[in-house]
């Protein structure tokens, strides 16, 4: 078919209106599970410090002579541990013009920035508070940086070949990153060896959070269901496809999977929620700086540090391919 002679169409058309939706669709995930889990602290000071102890092994040699004189010994003292604060910040500047013409989607550019910023910032609270950064004390050049959960790991952990611990040196006060080995696959055995050590040493992880590219690993272990069907009710009803796992049940506890998207590719962690926390000096706020131009300033800004209340409660497992 053709068109008839002298039609006049949209391709003619100079005053057509533009169709664009009133709506802004964001993919990104804006997900903080690490951070939506554990704890909250308020600190007061750029250096936040704690106590650890542990108790003395069982002895099964105590047995005393009746009547016997009290025998004393020195009681051991506890350690103190501490991180340090840093300060993240996301800027926001936006022209008065933009701020008052007529808009898609968000009726204040400012508003709109300044939510979108806030989600981004609580991103990068939640990568650095997860990764194997050293703590650094920082000077009127260099911005102070706290250890982050991964480099604080040392007694529950499975490492590749070749890997170095890192952790809290209590001769300089500071966390010490590890050094990476060599990677390897993620395998049952090694969650249940790192299970099982943490049990020993009196944590309860009930979450077990891994990076994206190790959840289908997880749910291929032997110990778990495979992919199988599940009928979904009587007669010839259609069945579901079920081809991960959600709750591991192991010798040691019942952990629950907890994919982070912002995670480090290599790790998987035995997460105690309970001792472990975000400890804030100063909490999110978007600061309004003085005006010196034509534009409106937000500058979004925090000052926190992660608090291990006893990294032998947590478990870690890395190098993995």
């Amino acid at each position: 078919m053709a068109q008839l002679a002298g039609t006049t169409d949209t391709y003619d058309l100079k005053g057509q209106r533009e169709d664009l939706m009133n709506k802004i669709f964001m993919i990104t995930p804006e997900d903080t599970p690490f951070m939506s889990n554990i704890g909250r602290n308020l600190g007061s000071a750029v250096r936040h410090e704690w106590q650890t102890d542990v108790l003395a092994a069982p002895d099964t040699s105590n047995a005393q002579i009746e009547g016997d004189e009290y025998v004393y010994a020195d009681r051991s003292p506890t350690v103190r541990v501490g991180n340090l604060m840093q300060i993240s910040r996301k800027p926001v500047n936006i022209s008065r013009t933009l701020e008052v013409v007529d808009k898609a989607g968000r009726q204040s550019e400012v508003a709109y920035q300044v939510a979108k910023a806030g989600k981004e910032l609580k991103k990068d609270m939640e990568a650095i508070l997860l990764a194997n950064q050293a703590s650094v004390v920082g000077n009127n050049s260099t911005a102070r940086k706290l250890g982050g959960f991964a480099a604080w790991l040392v007694t529950n952990v499975s490492r590749g070949a070749t890997a170095a611990a890192g952790g809290y040196n209590t001769g300089t006060g500071l966390v010490v990153a590890y050094t990476p080995g060599t990677g390897r696959a993620f395998t049952e055995t090694i969650l249940k060896t790192v299970q099982q050590a943490v049990y020993t040493a009196g944590g309860n992880p009930k979450i077990i959070m891994m990076a994206v590219g190790q959840k289908s690993v997880f749910s291929s272990f032997t110990g778990l269901a495979q992919t199988r069907l599940m009928p979904t009710g009587g007669g010839a009803s259609q069945a579901t496809i079920v081809g991960a796992a959600d709750t591991y049940v192991g010798d040691f506890g019942t952990l629950t999977t907890v994919v982070n998207r912002v995670q480090q590719a290599g790790t998987a962690f035995l997460v105690d929620t309970s001792m472990v926390s975000l400890t804030t000096l100063r909490p999110i706020k978007a600061d309004q700086p003085a005006q010196t131009g034509d534009a409106l300033k937000r500058m979004l800004i925090v000052e926190y540090t992660l608090t291990v209340n006893n990294e032998a409660a947590q478990g870690g497992v890395f190098d993995l391919t």
